[in-house]
């Protein structure tokens, strides 16, 4: 009969559990997604259905991947929310948010009970919006026909991401239609994601001033400054005057060499070192014979 009450009591235990579980405090938000522009003020919307003669606890916190910092925390804001952020009965208000207030934040309500501790939470995402930069762009300054030649463009500001489009002398370059509808030679290739203007091969006609312009429909479209690129035919006629020049040139020198060594220019026995050497043998020769002749007399 005792072993009968035990277990009794223990399911009891664990029916109570059950229950605290199922009625914890509902937290419910306006908006689950907040994107207001850099430097605008943003409201996080958390509500809970805590009564309110319980000694209710909020808490704010963000969480940045593996990372959980406080923001509002025994009746205070912390850190970069102090003094710019307020608490409005649960919900917070930021005052001139900036591109490092992005990420997710969780609210936290909690209170006592009989049985113990109610708890609850709901976690809003916060994505400041930025707007493009002027872009980067690079256009080279002269190309060969029938090369592949490959136009850059690029910034890294832009909260979302931006996207490209290119102008030549001042005109909008539509994106081709695929290779394989359009009969034609596709004249360029465009990625308006990377921001890349691709000519494979480039002609004559694509020669022109060229800029691009990023957006990413945050505040006003951004562009590079006007870059001139001048495509010229390949100089067939020119490269063979070169080379023959050339090769001229290294025909005379061979010659010139030759003609030197014929000559006896780069002979060893030329050199000064060897002609003082046989004058002073001449002398000593000539010295010997006085000395004979006067002997013999």
């Amino acid at each position: 009969m005792a072993s009968r009450c035990v277990l009794w009591l223990l399911f009891w235990h664990l029916g109570s559990l059950c229950y605290y579980k199922a009625y914890g405090i509902v937290v419910q938000t306006e908006t689950e997604l907040v994107t207001p522009t850099e430097f605008e003020d943003a409201f996080l919307s958390c509500k809970h259905n805590a009564r309110k003669e319980t000694n209710t606890r909020v808490e704010w916190k963000k969480v940045t991947g593996s990372d959980v910092s406080f923001v509002y925390f025994g009746g205070s804001f912390v850190g970069s929310f102090e003094g710019r952020a307020e608490l409005l009965h649960s919900n917070i208000h930021i005052k001139n948010v900036t591109r490092k207030d992005s990420g997710k934040y969780r609210c936290e309500i909690s209170a006592p009970t009989e049985q113990g501790q109610e708890a609850g939470e709901i976690e809003i995402s916060l994505t400041v919006k930025v707007p493009s930069a002027p872009p980067v762009c690079e256009v080279p300054n002269s190309a060969m026909t029938g090369t592949v030649v490959e136009l850059l463009c690029k910034e890294n500001e832009g909260v979302p991401p931006s996207k490209y489009r290119w102008y030549r002398n001042g005109i909008l370059l539509e994106r081709p239609i695929s290779e394989s509808v359009q009969k034609d030679r596709v004249p360029y290739t465009m990625n308006i994601t990377t921001g890349t203007l691709l000519f494979n091969p480039v002609s004559k006609n694509d020669t022109g001033e060229y800029y691009c312009e990023a957006d990413n429909n945050v505040g006003q479209p951004q562009k590079c400054p006007v870059k001139r690129m001048q495509v010229d035919d390949l100089n067939v006629s020119g490269i063979i005057a070169a080379v023959v020049i050339v090769a001229l040139i290294m025909a005379s020198c061979g010659l010139g060499v030759y003609y030197a060594q014929k000559k006896g220019y780069f002979s060893k026995r030329h050199s000064p070192g060897r002609k003082t050497s046989s004058k002073y043998k001449a002398a000593e020769s000539e010295k010997d014979f006085k000395h004979t002749k006067s002997f013999v007399i």
